[in-house]
C-alpha cells in the first residue's frame, strides 16, 4: 500500500468529511436521479408507441427500428464536444440546458407525420440530449472521492428502474386517457406530457445543482476545505499514473477496453428495453397500455433493490470485478431464457427471465463506471468519459436493428431468434471484467 493512497484512507476517516459527504449526496444527488428519470423515460417510452405509430403514421418495422437506434448516433457524434462544454461553463448550466432542450425535441414527437420526420426527431433527441449521462459521472468525481462514488453511481443508476417503474404505467394511462381526447391520439398525449416533464426538471436543476464545493453555501469550511483537499489528492494519483489531456486519453487502451464493455451493456439494455412493452404484449396476450405497463414495471421494481445492494457491497476491486463478471454471465443467461419463454409460451418464467436480466443489467452499471473514474480526471475524464459513453452507447442503435435483422433473416414468428442474438454479448463482457484483474497501477489501490 503506497503512503499516498494510506493517507487517502486517513483523510476520508475524518468526521468532518464523511458529514461533507452526507450533505453533498443528500443535496445533489435527488435532483441528478430525476433528470435521468425523465432522460431514460423520453428515449425509451417510443416503444409503447411502436404499433400505434405504424397504424396512424406508416412508421414500419424497419422505420422503427432506424429510428430507435439513430437517437445514439446523434448521441454520439456530439457526446464528446458536449462533456467538454460542461468542463467550460460548468454543470450548473449545462445540465439544465441539455433538459430543457431534450424536452422540447421529445414533445415535438406528438407532430410526427410518418416514417421521414420520426427519425428526424429520434436523431434530434440523440443530438440534444447528448452528454447528460457522461456529463452526471463526470459531475460526481467532482464532488465525491474513489471510495463512495461507486455508491453514488448505484444510486444515479435507480433512476433507470424508478423511470421504468414509475414511467411504463404512466405512458400506459397517458396513453388510455389520450385515447379519450378529441381529435388526438394517446400516443400524442404521451409524448408531450413526458417532454414538457423534462422542460420543468431542466428548469429546477439550474437552482439546485452547484458547479462545484467551494460554492457550496450548504458546507461550512471545514467541510469544503476536507473535500477539496481528499479530491485534490486523488486528481494528483490520476494525473500522474493515468493519460494526460484529451489526445491522451483517446489513445488510451483501457479506455477503449472499457468502451467495448459498455457497448457490451448497451446492447443487453436498450435491445431488451425498446422492445419490453410489445415482448411483455406477446408473452400474455394483452394490448399494450395501462395493464401491460404495470406489468412491466415489476422487473424495474426488483431491480432498484439489485442496484442499490450491489452497489454498497461491491466496495473494492476484488468484489467489483466478481460481482461485474457474474452479473454480466447472468445478464446473457436470462436473456436467453425470455426468449425461450416466449418460443414456448410461458408467460410466468418469460417475466422471471426478464425481471432477473433488467437487475443483472442494472447493478453492472455502477461497477463497470468505477474503473474508469479511477484513472481519469479533467479534460481526460471529459474526453475519456465522454469517449466511452458514446462508442458504448451505439449498442443502442445496433441492438434493435440487430434484432430485427435476425428476425428477418430467421423468419423467426415469434422473434425469439432476434432476442437469442442479444444475449450473447454479455457473455463477452463478463470475460473482459474478469480479465481486469490483470489491471493494477496506484490509481486502482484508491478504489479499495
Amino acid at each position: 500500500m503506497s503512503e499516498t493512497t494510506a493517507t487517502s484512507k486517513e483523510l476520508l476517516a475524518r468526521p468532518v468529511l464523511k458529514s461533507a459527504i452526507f450533505k453533498a449526496a443528500r443535496r445533489l444527488m435527488p435532483m441528478l436521479v430525476i433528470l435521468y428519470v425523465v432522460s431514460f423515460l423520453d428515449r425509451t417510452n417510443v416503444g409503447f408507441a411502436e404499433a400505434a405509430l405504424g397504424a396512424d403514421k406508416g412508421v414500419s418495422a424497419a422505420a422503427f427500428a432506424l429510428g430507435a437506434g439513430i437517437f445514439f448516433i446523434g448521441y454520439a457524434i456530439f457526446e464528446i464536444p458536449s462533456n467538454l462544454l460542461l468542463k467550460k461553463v460548468g454543470a450548473k448550466i449545462w445540465l439544465a440546458r441539455i433538459a430543457i432542450t431534450w424536452g422540447i425535441v421529445s414533445a415535438c414527437f406528438a407532430f410526427v407525420q410518418g416514417e421521414t420526420s420520426f427519425v428526424i426527431l429520434r436523431f434530434l433527441l440523440g443530438v440534444t440530449e447528448a452528454g447528460l449521462f457522461p456529463g452526471v459521472i463526470m459531475y460526481l468525481a467532482e464532488w465525491f472521492p474513489n471510495k463512495v462514488r461507486v455508491q453514488m453511481f448505484a444510486i444515479f443508476y435507480l433512476a433507470q428502474p424508478f423511470s421504468q417503474m414509475i414511467g411504463n404505467p404512466l405512458s400506459g394511462w397517458l396513453i388510455n386517457i389520450g385515447d379519450q381526447v378529441p381529435g388526438l391520439r394517446g400516443w400524442q398525449v404521451m409524448f408531450f406530457v413526458e417532454g414538457m416533464l423534462a422542460v420543468l426538471a431542466g428548469i429546477a436543476a439550474f437552482f439546485f445543482l452547484i458547479n462545484g464545493p467551494e460554492k457550496a453555501k450548504f458546507l461550512s469550511r471545514e467541510e469544503k476545505y476536507a473535500l477539496k483537499e481528499v479530491m485534490a489528492l486523488e486528481d494528483n494519483i490520476k494525473d500522474e499514473h493515468g493519460p494526460r489531456g484529451i489526445l491522451a486519453a483517446m489513445r488510451n487502451g483501457r479506455v477503449w477496453y472499457f468502451t467495448v464493455i459498455y457497448f457490451c451493456l448497451q446492447i443487453a439494455v436498450y435491445g431488451v428495453t425498446f422492445f419490453l412493452p410489445q415482448q411483455v404484449s406477446s408473452l400474455t396476450g394483452q394490448k399494450v397500455g395501462l395493464a401491460v405497463g404495470l406489468l412491466i414495471a415489476v422487473p424495474w421494481f426488483f431491480g432498484i433493490f439489485a442496484c442499490y445492494f450491489i452497489g454498497r457491497a461491491a466496495d473494492t476491486v476484488a468484489k467489483r470485478r466478481k460481482f461485474g463478471t457474474i452479473l454480466f454471465l447472468s445478464t446473457g443467461l436470462c436473456i436467453f431464457g425470455s426468449a425461450w419463454a416466449g418460443t414456448n409460451h410461458q408467460p410466468v418464467l418469460g417475466m422471471v427471465f426478464i425481471t432477473l436480466a433488467v437487475c443483472s443489467f442494472l447493478a453492472v452499471g455502477p461497477v463497470v463506471w468505477s474503473y474508469p473514474t479511477a484513472f481519469l480526471a479533467g479534460s481526460a475524464a471529459a474526453a475519456g468519459i465522454g469517449l466511452i459513453n458514446s462508442l458504448g452507447n451505439l449498442g443502442g442503435f445496433v441492438a434493435p436493428i440487430l434484432r430485427t435483422a435476425v428476425n428477418e433473416a430467421t423468419h423467426s414468428p415469434t422473434g425469439s431468434m432476434g432476442v437469442y442474438a442479444l444475449g450473447v454479448l454479455p457473455f463477452v463482457a463478463a470475460a473482459m471484467m474478469y480479465a481486469t484483474k490483470r489491471f493494477k497501477n496506484q490509481a486502482d489501490d484508491l478504489l479499495d
